[in-house]
């Protein structure tokens, strides 16, 4: 038997009630060229009887009867794995159908790649909705964007298997929950991380997903990894910048006040004058950065200013000379500011 292009990898665990659309949408793949290892991750529902009974000789079935968390079973899985690349797939997300053949189809005319994702959108009780992931991702902005958080899904990721061989482990088990993050890092090296901006992958959120159930230690184990990952550049002060990056950053939540605003910007900045050092890339590709860098300020500020933690004075006073006021939107910053100061003026209510 020859080997197949493709690998999957996926871990699974109680994934009965959602795996089977996952396996339908590779068996709708317009490359048929693929396996699939599934490492079942001591499963107490019926998700191993589901992985048997689609039956289709490209899956292979390894069962834990121990639960050792999803690292370990994607480990196991990719140990097991014979393609040239390497495919990663949830168990509860969904694969479209050219998905695999436009991915190898990338990597195969792009020696310089070493990973290529797709852009996606979310899949929510049935309805497929936008993602917020930002389109187009050059490999200069993925560059850019994985110095403070998670620009890529998973379940959209596909690198080459002779890379990732050259890792040891493939994902670091103390890192759970960012493993994905963490890897996107170390195979950066071996290659670009690339992106085809074209919605191939659907990623399923409900409550019983990984980002939901596990938030805590994603968070600690995100902050642990920035932190190491900026500790040359910002000396100690790379614990607090990670911390800022994590809660307003990735998880999204609005600045407690004008200077957690200054102190996440300030390393931003300094890592945006580093990145330039380098001299790698082109004056187009900065001015990808700094205009996402210009839309990062705006939405931490519209957060900020609905909350009622930030003024909208303060805003316009502290914005850095790089961000772009038109990228502020003003009439919405208003309207924002009205709602920040209602909501403001209940907290003060409640605490009296």
């Amino acid at each position: 038997m020859s080997d197949p292009t493709v690998s999957i990898i996926m871990a699974t665990y109680n994934g009965a009630a959602l795996l089977p659309e996952t396996l339908a949408s590779l068996r709708a793949q317009t490359l048929a060229d693929w396996e699939l290892i599934a490492v079942d991750d001591g499963s107490r529902d019926e998700t191993v009887q589901v992985l048997r009974d689609f039956a289709d000789p490209r899956v292979r079935v390894i069962v834990s009867e121990t639960n050792h968390g999803p690292v370990i079973a994607r480990n196991r899985a990719f140990a097991e794995a014979r393609g040239r690349y390497i495919a990663g797939l949830d168990q509860d997300d969904i694969a479209l159908p050219e998905r695999f053949a436009r991915q190898v189809a990338f990597l195969d005319a792009h020696d310089e790649a070493v990973l290529v994702s797709t852009a996606a959108d979310f899949l929510i009780e049935g309805a497929v909705e936008p993602g917020n992931w930002p389109r187009p991702m050059p490999p200069a902005l993925i560059d850019w964007l994985i110095l403070i958080r998670n620009p890529l899904v998973w379940s959209s990721v596909m690198f080459r298997a002779d890379a990732a061989h050259r890792l040891d482990p493939l994902e670091r088990p103390e890192l759970r929950y960012v493993e994905d993050f963490d890897l996107y890092h170390r195979l950066r090296p071996f290659g670009r991380l690339t992106q085809i901006d074209e919605v191939l992958t659907l990623y399923r959120c409900h409550a019983l997903g990984a980002s939901q159930v596990y938030n805590g230690i994603m968070r600690a184990h995100g902050e642990k990894l920035l932190t190491d990952r900026h500790h040359a550049l910002l000396g100690e002060a790379s614990a607090d910048f990670a911390a800022l990056l994590v809660r307003h950053v990735m998880a999204c939540e609005p600045v407690s006040d004008r200077h957690a605003l200054e102190r996440l910007f300030a390393g931003i900045a300094a890592l945006r004058a580093d990145f330039e050092k380098g001299g790698t890339y082109s004056s187009t590709e900065l001015a990808w950065v700094d205009r996402e860098i210009s839309r990062l300020w705006w939405r931490m500020c519209r957060a900020g200013i609905r909350s009622g933690t930030l003024r909208l004075h303060h805003a316009l006073a502290d914005r850095p000379s790089a961000v772009a006021l038109g990228d502020g939107k003003p009439a919405d910053l208003m309207v924002s500011q009205l709602i920040g100061g209602m909501r403001a003026i209940r907290r003060g209510l409640a605490r009296s």
